[in-house]
């Protein structure tokens, strides 16, 4: 079954600052703020959430597909995609515009200071839901505004059962257009930030937000997950990471374990620990894509971490 990845593609730039930015920032002079950073250490990686969650799920021997727009930049990166078996027969590339870039500067303290240029993403509704290709499931993650209600409307017409996953997406969009994409969608996920915006915007809890969706997910970073569905809330314990490395691209690796489990027609605690674990394993690696697995080495571990297996 082809998993169609609706989202971000972005070259990630992280710069490492050796000190701490409340050193050289002067609260009172905000108004004024122009600083510069020493970042002697800094690397590239591959990322954006479709790329992210792809990568993920082709790790479990699913067939992922990425539907999104690029910039004439992209060319490393489809070679990344192409090495690891990955499909790009969606994504277009548009020869006026950069592919996403987040350029992101991080101190000792963990604190971030990060801008982001969309760039093609902007453009994601120049893409459609292909019609005649054999796409069991998708997943609409942060990408053009337009974009990606589109391709909500479009997943919902065609039949195809979809998460819907806002992310980093959720500022752009009112109390209305987050309820459309709930009667849309056949799940929905958030973490416990994007979980108490959406409660905000909508008025409605979580059990009235998860009545609307088969399934209504809510990640709660290292206390686990929670999963709404059936009129009743499933805890999801957290997997431990044999090391704290990097939590950049967690969530999508943990939404590629729900896609996975729902390929797969696992109940939800098997498919909410399956993960779980994948956001271990990513959280033990710096950059997004820099983690491998075989599926047998993941079952081991699964075994390991639980106590069962799938």
């Amino acid at each position: 079954m082809t998993a169609l990845i609706c989202g971000s593609m972005a070259y990630d730039t992280i710069m490492v600052f050796h000190d701490k930015f409340q050193h050289h920032i002067l609260p009172d002079k905000l108004h004024i703020l122009n600083v510069s950073f020493l970042v002697p250490a800094m690397r590239r990686e591959y990322g954006g959430c479709a790329g992210n969650i792809a990568y993920n799920l082709h790790l479990l021997n699913e067939e992922p597909a990425i539907m999104a727009t690029v910039g004439h930049d992209f060319e490393p990166y489809a070679q990344w995609l192409s090495r690891n078996g990955i499909s790009t027969r969606f994504i277009k590339v548009l020869d006026d515009h950069y592919t996403g870039q987040a350029y992101i500067t991080t101190d000792e303290d963990d604190n971030q200071i990060t801008a982001f240029h969309p760039g093609a993403m902007s453009f994601s509704h120049f893409n459609t839901v292909p019609v005649d290709e054999e796409i069991g499931i998708g997943i609409v993650s942060p990408d053009g505004k337009q974009g990606m209600q589109e391709h909500a409307e479009q997943f919902a017409e065609l039949g195809i059962p979809f998460i819907f996953d806002p992310g980093q997406g959720m500022p752009m969009f009112d109390g209305a257009e987050l309820l459309r994409f709930l009667e849309l969608a056949n799940y929905a996920t958030f973490n416990d930030y994007e979980a108490e915006l959406v409660q905000q915007r909508t008025g409605l809890t979580l059990e009235q937000l998860a009545e609307k969706v088969e399934a209504l997910i809510i990640t709660l970073g290292s206390q686990g997950s929670k999963i709404y569905t059936q009129g009743r809330c499933i805890e999801i314990p957290p997997a431990t990471a044999r090391q704290l490395a990097d939590p950049t691209g967690c969530g999508d690796a943990y939404r590629a374990g729900l896609l996975y489990g729902l390929i797969n027609e696992y109940d939800w605690e098997v498919t909410g620990r399956i993960a779980s674990l994948l956001g271990a394993i990513k959280i033990e690696h710096h950059g997004t894509q820099n983690h491998f697995f075989t599926l047998a080495d993941f079952k081991q571990r699964y075994q390991d971490t639980f106590g069962s297996s799938f």
